[in-house]
């Protein structure tokens, strides 16, 4: 197929992708975090300390960490890891320099203002996946954007079908999308850094084909495969393996990576206040503002780099939501409170270490966020470097690597599951068996991404984000009564002792099963 197709496919994406992005949805996206916000009273500072205590503060609590002994169902603990290990990926090292480098310091600010009203859009979403959700087949929740648009939009009169629509697409796109942006892309960035920082010669030396300026090598073949095994024995394991292996490598390496920067940070300790200063002042400039829109709007944009930087904690999407889901909780907002937390992790405390490591290190101009650096995966690993560089052997190069490495592929694990849950909804019946060939067609398609030269694959992948993310917010939006609702029932019972009926499930059987738990355990 000649080229002037992929060009003809690559400029009706772009157009679309534009659309999609940037005239409709960063307005939606933030519009939404602003209005939750608002609509519940503040609630991420409101009732900071309590959302604290019951997430990061109760980790110790068997009950949130512990593994659960219902079929088909994971702890709280694991849900978060699960949705984490989706958000935190290779967006938030090269995303964020990405954004850095196209609009300055500044950028840095609008990241930390979209999640903070992010915090509220991806409580919201968490609350209402809880509240609509079912059991499948299998005994497994399922929830996501998919129910609350049928059951919660489609509630609304003469809205039924319009809810269904807005749920098959939501669907569809989220089963297409994860392809690319949750398994290619991540697999190609994982292939060219770690072959780059890992190079072997007899291996790399080796090319299988070439596109372009771009050499295909028996070593990206070998890395690849080694990948497609790895992801096929934790995915076609299901969904308890995905969380058993995401609660595992996710909070060693956010851990690591946050020491990591910490220690560039304080060695480089003059430059923090010059880049706080920076990150305030140019804020509002035109570019700043571009760079941070560009920086929270886009999902993890791959392309023959990373494409202007990412939306990284995914608060709008309506992804994370459909892991949430399967938390054994029977408490909605409780499971809305990790929502919160996990905004806060993604963003105030990753992408916000990844920032100030490149600010401090003196890698780039903080007046203009110019840079010699050409890649923005480079970018952070010259940051480490500053420090962790001895003679020739350059450990940051190494360890960004491997970071990438880990960030990528559980990424690709917790995608999984998503492509997964929305084939499960547009299949009904025949779930079992069309789910099974997804996960199936999913490890295949890792090997594709080793070997790819071409970024059309995640270009048109980040198109059905925006497309995922559309329909999803319209059901927040329309649910946002719902969610009021839920949350004043909740700060009624649990904050002020009040004695009412607990919310827990549109579903009248699932609602009695559930209160009936909560009152017979004493559940906090």
């Amino acid at each position: 197929m000649d080229n002037s197709f992929w060009d003809t496919l690559a400029g009706i994406n772009d157009v679309i992708n534009e659309f999609v992005w940037v005239k409709i949805g960063i307005i939606l996206l933030i519009g939404t975090g602003i209005l939750m916000t608002i609509l519940t009273g503040f609630f991420q500072v409101t009732h900071f300390g309590h959302w604290w205590k019951k997430t990061i503060g109760s980790l110790f609590d068997k009950k949130v960490i512990s593994h659960t002994k219902e079929k088909a169902s994971i702890s709280q603990f694991q849900a978060l890891c699960t949705a984490l290990a989706a958000t935190v990926g290779v967006g938030n090292i090269a995303g964020v320099s990405a954004a850095i480098m196209t609009g300055g310091p500044g950028a840095v600010f609008w990241m930390w203002v979209a999640a903070f009203f992010g915090m509220m859009t991806n409580y919201s979403e968490n609350i209402l996946g809880i509240y609509y959700r079912r059991k499948n087949h299998e005994g497994e929740w399922s929830g996501g954007a998919m129910y609350y648009l049928q059951d919660g939009l489609g509630g609304y009169p003469h809205m039924k079908i319009i809810g269904r629509i807005l749920a098959i697409i939501f669907a569809v796109c989220a089963a297409l999308a994860a392809f690319g942006i949750g398994n290619m892309g991540q697999v190609n960035k994982i292939v060219i850094n770690f072959t780059s920082a890992f190079d072997i010669k007899p291996l790399s030396s080796k090319v299988l084909y070439s596109s372009g300026d771009t050499d295909v090598t028996l070593y990206m073949l070998i890395v690849g495969i080694v990948l497609m095994v790895l992801v096929g024995f934790v995915v076609l394991g299901g969904l308890k393996r995905i969380a058993t292996v995401a609660e595992t490598v996710v909070p060693v390496m956010v851990v690591l990576f946050v020491l990591g920067s910490i220690i560039i940070i304080i060695a480089n300790y003059r430059g923090i206040l010059p880049a706080f200063k920076a990150i305030f002042t140019m804020a509002f400039t035109k570019q700043a503002a571009w760079g941070g829109a560009t920086g929270v709007a886009f999902k993890t944009i791959i392309t023959q780099g990373c494409k202007r930087g990412v939306f990284s904690n995914e608060a709008g999407l309506g992804s994370s939501v459909m892991v949430h889901s399967n938390s054994n909780v029977k408490e909605p907002v409780k499971q809305g409170l990790w929502g919160i937390f996990e905004v806060f992790a993604d963003t105030i405390i990753v992408c916000s270490m990844t920032a100030l490591t490149i600010l401090t290190s003196g890698v780039i101009d903080l007046t203009t966020g110019a840079t010699d650096t050409a890649s923005d995966a480079t970018l952070v690993a010259e940051a480490f470097n500053t420090i962790f560089k001895f003679g020739n052997f350059e450990f940051g190069r190494i360890f960004i690597a491997l970071a990438i490495l880990a960030f990528a592929f559980t990424t690709i694990l917790g995608w999984s599951h998503y492509g997964t849950k929305a084939v499960e909804y547009l299949a009904g019946k025949h779930a079992p068996v069309i789910t099974k060939i997804y996960k199936i067609l999913f490890v295949i398609m890792i090997l594709s991404g080793a070997l790819m030269t071409s970024s059309i694959a995640w270009d048109i992948s980040d198109t059905f984000n925006g497309l995922m993310m559309i329909p999803n917010l319209i059901g927040v939006l329309a649910m946002s009564p719902v969610v009021m609702k839920l949350t004043r029932n909740y700060v009624d019972r649990r904050l002020h002792g009040k004695d009412v009926e607990p919310m827990l499930s549109f579903d009248p059987k699932i609602q009695e099963e559930n209160a009936k738990i909560i009152k017979e355990t004493q559940e906090d």
